[in-house]
């Protein structure tokens, strides 16, 4: 199979068949073997039914259903799982993303040898504030964090080697930051793609201000986990043992000040110094152990489930 398309969605019932009519007149028209894979996260406006009625039109539609919703990035982790294509194409339900840029994206990576090509929406129709002003602030901390030049981390629109998708573990709000998990896993060829962007038709953006909060604490996850996350000894291990040593300096001191020059009869516990040696040695333990509890953590297995599924369709 050439293409999987991967859709995740939430309630977007309006454009799903004009979404699905313009991708298969692409797929038909460039003679690719090819499945649709629309993900329902929790929609209540008759987006699966929808899906049910194109799966019962064309048998390259498939569905998967959660029960409630769990976010786009598990969304996208169920969609990867079940895709068969060789290149797997990503693109929002809401019409914004042009199914005409599939034909390109497929070439970048099946015959230029990409690992994954991302969208840069370079012209966009969002509110200014409300939207492309967090976008640049998050595509601008993701670089200098990560090494990864692109100008547009977020653009629902991307293309990818199926080992690629296999590979990474997308979860919790990390679906923005899926090239930094590519880089990560090991996967070093990545490039962007300039690509339309249209005004919403139909229903309005699922864009608000926890999402700006959220976008940038995962870019701080991210960062941690990719110079840390294999070994967080290395980071609360050295910050403890540099507390532990500061704290006991102190302590020795005020030992040492006590036993043979202090003169004036003053308690230890009346100094600052010492409250200074005990905070740190305080710290310095509890950071230590949260290293040796993270190592701990990385040896047993991770649980996978974090979405439960109602319904699949032709899978």
């Amino acid at each position: 199979m050439n293409i999987s398309v991967v859709i995740p969605l939430l309630n977007e019932q309006e454009s799903l068949t004009e979404l699905y009519n313009w991708i298969a007149k692409v797929m038909q028209s460039n003679s690719f073997s090819y499945e649709i894979i629309f993900i329902d996260d929790g929609s209540t406006d008759g987006s699966w039914d929808t899906i049910t009625q194109l799966s019962q039109q064309d048998q390259q539609v498939k569905g998967i259903r959660f029960l409630k919703n769990f976010g786009k990035s598990q969304a996208l982790h169920a969609g990867f799982e079940q895709a068969k294509g060789n290149v797997v194409i990503t693109m929002d339900a809401d019409l914004q993303d042009n199914p005409e840029e599939i034909p390109e994206l497929y070439d970048l990576i099946d015959k230029d040898g990409y690992d994954l090509i991302s969208g840069w929406k370079k012209k966009r129709y969002d509110s200014v504030i409300a939207k492309n002003l967090p976008s640049k602030l998050f595509n601008a901390a993701a670089r200098s964090t990560s090494g990864v030049k692109l100008h547009d981390f977020n653009c629902g629109l991307k293309a990818y080697k199926n080992i690629v998708v296999k590979n990474i573990d997308v979860h919790g709000e990390m679906h923005r930051y899926i090239p930094v998990l590519a880089k990560n896993a090991g996967f070093n060829k990545i490039g962007e793609k300039v690509v339309l962007h249209q005004a919403r038709k139909y229903g309005k953006t699922k864009f608000g201000m926890s999402r700006f909060i959220n976008g940038f604490l995962d870019l701080v996850t991210i960062w941690f986990m990719s110079r840390f996350g294999k070994r967080p000894m290395h980071f609360f291990g050295l910050i403890g043992t540099l507390l532990f040593i500061v704290g006991f300096g102190f302590s020795l001191y005020l030992g040492i000040d006590k036993l043979f020059i202090e003169t004036k009869g003053r308690l230890i516990a009346q100094r600052p110094e010492f409250y200074i040696a005990l905070t740190a040695m305080i710290l310095g333990t509890q950071f230590f152990l949260a290293g040796f509890l993270g190592e701990i953590i990385l040896t047993s297995k991770r649980s996978k489930e974090r979405y439960k599924i109602s319904e699949k369709i032709h899978l």
